[in-house]
């Protein structure tokens, strides 16, 4: 058994190498605006650092204090010893960060038990990772009879999600609302089997998306959730920190925070540590805390990146700069590539993903290989990833970027042999 599996592995990977699709781990260093490869210096445009908060002094005194206060690790898992005062007042700042006092949810205002005095209606809680936080969320809430409608472009951990429960698992098409309509509305009307409680129906969306840089209509889908009685979760992974007036993310950013019930924000992106935060109205966090399995049976966060992403908080707060600083990069680069002939998906507002779609994936890795001659560490993202045909270098901006960044940048993409598709016409977009 053991030799015929290793040969059809073996098989599979030499298919993979012909097709330009293997992947391979590569040792990196330590990654900031400039990182070493084989003795280069290249501008980092790969890592999603987007703040550039990964290196920032703040943090990473943060994270050498909670050492030496609490050790390494948390020991435990959260329900057993490893819930700390530094667990609950993180989750305490988030809650108010993503949702101010002010804030009230729509739907879910019924007051926690008597006997615990909260503050707010909403509550967070950290996982060790976004995915584990995506799992947490869909596997807890979703079962038999219930709809789970997400966009085809969601990220692979919400999918992973929606198949780990026994909901009914629909697509519909990149931002087509018309065929998401249509989808809650037959299961509005479907008889109800017999059931311990009454159907659910949950619209699932990335607020950016990870392979295009594109946004959500959240404002849209807030409305349709209304429409039909169904259940709007945003995964904010790449918003965090990045958009809207404090950083709070898209749905702050489209006005629309108070209709979204259930978020979940990473911090390994734009807050530049590591964790999956939910937040939500406090029955639905109470009822993670004793159901969702990726939480409980899973080691706590460790002390120190507890404390890193409260660090990271403060430097959101106290350093507006980095986001306003980020925006403007990001349209400036997408007017400039737009001119070049870039077809960039449309954005309602500026986000630091900026895909250049060539199409196969040999073409893409050239790009990329091209871009290194040239100075810049940017990825080549291929199937499965992404669709066939639709390869990507993909470019992750970052607030510590210089203005000559982007202008060497652009003279390396004008005298590049892989050039955007002569078919295809640039959309608008910031």
């Amino acid at each position: 058994m053991l030799d015929r599996l290793l040969t059809e592995l073996r098989d599979n990977l030499a298919r993979l190498d012909a097709q330009s699709l293997r992947r391979q781990l590569t040792p990196r260093p330590a990654a900031g605006r400039i990182v070493h490869v084989d003795g280069q210096p290249l501008i980092n445009l790969a890592a999603n650092d987007y703040l550039a908060l990964s290196q920032h002094p703040h943090l990473k005194q943060a994270a050498i204090t909670a050492i030496d206060q609490f050790g390494t690790g948390a020991t435990a898992s959260r329900l057993v010893t490893g819930h700390l005062a530094a667990h609950h007042a993180l989750e305490q700042r988030f809650t108010t960060f993503k949702h101010p006092p002010t804030s009230r949810p729509d739907d879910f205002n019924r007051p926690a038990p008597p006997r615990i005095t909260h503050t707010s209606p909403y509550a967070s809680l950290l996982l060790p990772t976004g995915y584990m936080a995506n799992l947490a969320v869909l596997t807890t809430l979703a079962g038999p009879g219930d709809l789970i409608a997400l966009d085809k472009l969601t990220h692979a951990s919400l999918i992973d999600a929606a198949r780990a429960t026994s909901a009914d698992v629909r697509t519909y098409p990149h931002l087509h609302l018309p065929k998401l309509e249509r989808l809650l509305a037959r299961h509005v009307a479907r008889p109800t089997p017999h059931a311990s409680r009454p159907p659910r129906r949950f619209i699932v969306t990335d607020a950016v998306f990870s392979m295009d840089g594109d946004t959500a209509d959240l404002p849209a889908l807030a409305d349709l959730a209304d429409r039909y009685d169904a259940l709007l979760i945003v995964d904010e992974a790449h918003t965090t920190g990045v958009l809207g007036d404090t950083g709070a993310g898209l749905a702050e950013a489209q006005g629309v925070a108070h209709r979204v019930p259930i978020t979940i924000s990473t911090a390994s992106k734009a807050l530049g540590g590591l964790g999956g935060l939910v937040t939500a109205p406090r029955p639905v966090i109470d009822t993670l805390v004793n159901h969702a399995r990726s939480f409980i049976y899973t080691t706590a966060v460790p002390p120190a990146q507890v404390a890193t992403i409260d660090a990271a908080l403060d430097v959101v707060r106290d350093e507006p700069w980095r986001r306003e600083r980020l925006a403007a990069l990001c349209r400036r680069l997408r007017v400039a590539l737009r001119e070049q002939g870039w077809p960039l998906p449309a954005a309602s507002h500026p986000t630091p993903i900026v895909p250049l779609t060539v199409g196969p994936a040999d073409a893409a890795l050239a790009l990329a290989d091209h871009l290194q001659s040239a100075g810049f560490l940017a990825v080549a993202i291929r199937p499965p990833t992404v669709a066939p045909n639709t390869a990507r270098v993909r470019l992750s901006l970052r607030a510590d970027l210089e203005d000559h960044d982007l202008d060497r940048l652009l003279t390396a993409l004008a005298d590049a042999p892989i050039q955007p598709p002569p078919t295809a016409q640039p959309k608008p977009t910031v």
